[in-house]
């Protein structure tokens, strides 16, 4: 590895790794955990996707989607069934790999995408909010000004320092600048240390303490179901949007049997679970890291944190981390599909902005299937109405029906509307050269139209089917015609 990139990698995985901690500690504080286990499971994961993931440059920890669904059984069960739960929705992650399912974000449109990355940025945003408050109340006056004053003045590092240069990451510059300059001035600013202590020993390997019986497994099957899904699908989807910044190809099957390995980890050594973190990869690349050794330091840096250098990370002011992810936040946001949204079709607009708002409002996963529903319906649709048929009279007296267009669920009723079996000759030939058969209701529809034709005593002729077509028809028993 040439030094100037060893030098850039290693930057940016010090950078992620300061607005990691905040992060996982945030996270395991939502689903009622210890912080700690936050910050391991941040630390194995982040390590294990770096070394042996599908795409480096991305950087995964114990991430807020995860948090969120397991939150419920860590309330009602305790923290061994959610070590429990990693583990099996971690086996579930590395099935998902070994059967090389990840090419199914192949199913997911690209409004659907824009519409995932603008509200993930949101909630990027809206979640520093919580970083204004002082136990249940807001901040005002002199400590809500100097909140803002700082995280300002970290976004104008942020923003101005690569016009100087770019040669550090500008968000690194910042966050220590910053710090540097409430430790100066001794300024009464909440920091790290106001979240949590986050001094700890290694974690130690141990398995759950827990019934391992069937009763148990109907407890922690549905949660680990749920947590692989949504983390599998923020982390295929993350990993597509690094592809489209890096310009280079990841392999998603391989990141998902790597990130199921590590939420087995983790699981193991009392971490919590977790996929790819989009704020933090956003960070990681706008550092300058692509290689895997910028998730390396990351993960290996938290740990550092966590054994050594808790004294001096819990001095950080959350000021400057909230500053640099609102910047993540804004380059995260895909502006340009504001402006192409009254150039694109309408249902492409509408699926942008309802994946958008149901993100910011629900969570991913059912946003992204909300996506896809909506463009799959609006696809059925159109392919729908693009079925027509010409016709007219031959010769002999009989009339030629020629169809052009997909015959499926969607359009059997458009298919069946292009006849006239009461008006037409004894002898209907129907030519399938330009129309193809997709399902079932393709078939229904077929039969149907020559049940129509037999009750008023008509003859209909089918012609040119695909070999396909042949084969559907003859496994239902759907006599062809020809």
């Amino acid at each position: 590895m040439k030094p100037a990139r060893l030098r850039a990698d290693v930057l940016a995985g010090l950078t992620t790794s300061f607005a990691l901690v905040p992060e996982c500690i945030a996270f395991a504080l939502v689903a009622q955990l210890n912080p700690l286990m936050g910050l391991y499971g941040a630390f194995i994961i982040c390590t294990l996707t770096a070394l042996f993931g599908g795409r480096p440059g991305m950087v995964s920890g114990a991430a807020g989607s995860m948090a969120v669904v397991i939150v419920a059984l860590v309330v009602q069960h305790g923290a061994q069934y959610l070590l429990a739960t990693v583990l099996l929705g971690g086996l579930l992650m590395v099935a998902f790999g070994l059967l090389r399912l990840g090419k199914l974000i192949r199913m997911v449109p690209h409004p659907v995408m824009l519409g995932f990355v603008n509200g993930l940025a949101i909630v990027i945003a809206l979640s520093q909010l919580e970083h204004f408050r002082h136990g249940e109340a807001w901040l005002s006056g002199n400590a809500l000004y100097l909140m803002l004053g700082l995280v300002a003045l970290t976004m104008a590092i942020v923003y101005l320092l690569p016009r100087l240069t770019r040669a550090v990451p500008p968000a690194l510059v910042a966050i220590l600048s910053v710090g540097l300059a409430v430790w100066l001035l001794d300024l009464p600013t909440h920091t790290l240390g106001d979240m949590a202590d986050i001094a700890g020993g290694l974690p130690m390997f141990a398995l759950p303490d827990i019934p391992w019986n069937l009763e148990t497994l109907g407890i922690i099957a549905p949660y680990a179901i749920l947590m692989a899904l949504v983390g599998l699908l923020e982390t295929l989807l993350t990993l597509n949007l690094t592809d489209e910044i890096t310009g280079s190809r990841g392999y998603p099957d391989r990141e998902c049997t790597a990130l199921g390995a590590a939420n087995v980890v983790s699981g193991l050594f009392g971490g919590m679970g977790g996929c790819a973190m989009i704020g933090q990869t956003m960070i990681n690349l706008s550092s300058g890291g692509r290689g895997r050794l910028s998730g390396v330091v990351a993960g290996v840096m938290i740990l550092l944190f966590v054994l050594f250098l808790s004294p001096l990370i819990e001095r950080i002011p959350l000021a400057a981390l909230v500053g640099v992810m609102f910047v993540v936040a804004q380059q995260t946001f895909a502006w340009a599909s504001l402006r192409v949204l009254g150039k694109v079709p309408l249902n492409d607009a509408l699926v942008i902005v309802a994946v958008t708002i149901v993100t910011v409002f629900t969570d991913l996963a059912t946003a992204v299937l909300c996506g896809i529903v909506i463009a799959a319906l609006n696809f059925a649709w159109q392919q729908a109405r693009e079925l027509y048929a010409d016709s007219h009279l031959e010769a002999d007296g009989s009339k030629l029906y020629r169809l052009h267009g997909t015959l499926f669920f969607a359009s059997t009723t458009t298919f069946l509307n292009q006849f006239d079996p009461a008006g037409d000759p004894d002898q209907v030939v129907l030519d399938c050269r330009h129309l193809s058969f997709v399902d079932y209701s393709a078939i229904a529809a077929l039969k149907t139209l020559r049940e129509r034709y037999a009750k008023a005593g008509k003859h209909l002729r089918v012609l040119h089917l695909s070999e396909r077509c042949k084969q559907l028809l003859k496994r239902a028993g759907v006599h062809q015609g020809e």
